[in-house]
């Protein structure tokens, strides 16, 4: 059975990987593996060792801090005013959302910001 790190680090090479438009067997190339391998560490079927973590995540372009964003300790619980799902970037709908928005060009998108903003503090 997996461990949960290993599986939420998957995760986050597997989304992190999937926003910027990356396939699998590119990120295998630039991390100079094959792309079963990553497969694996996607699922959190293997481990993935500190220094090929640090190939990933240069090959990614993110720190390998970002890996390990939103790990909780299994006694907190999350704040009862968030209405954001735990695990928002598996949701492939939010995915393409955030992609979408990124390909705005960045003045229409700090406005388009802005309109959900006020919108978020109506509803």
């Amino acid at each position: 059975m997996a461990h949960p790190v290993d599986v939420h680090v998957g995760k986050r090479i597997r989304h992190r990987r999937w926003l910027i438009g990356m396939t699998q067997q590119q990120l295998a190339e630039l991390v100079g593996i094959k792309f079963q391998q990553i497969q694996k560490y996607e699922t959190g079927a293997n481990r993935v060792s500190a220094s090929r973590l640090w190939d990933i995540s240069d090959a990614l372009g993110v720190p390998v801090s970002f890996f390990f964003e939103g790990l909780q300790d299994e006694d907190s619980t999350p704040s009862e005013k968030s209405q954001v799902p735990d695990d928002l970037m598996g949701d492939k709908e939010a995915l393409d959302l955030v992609r979408s928005y990124y390909a705005i060009p960045e003045n229409q998108r700090r406005r388009l910001f802005e309109l959900a903003r006020v919108l978020s503090d109506v509803a």
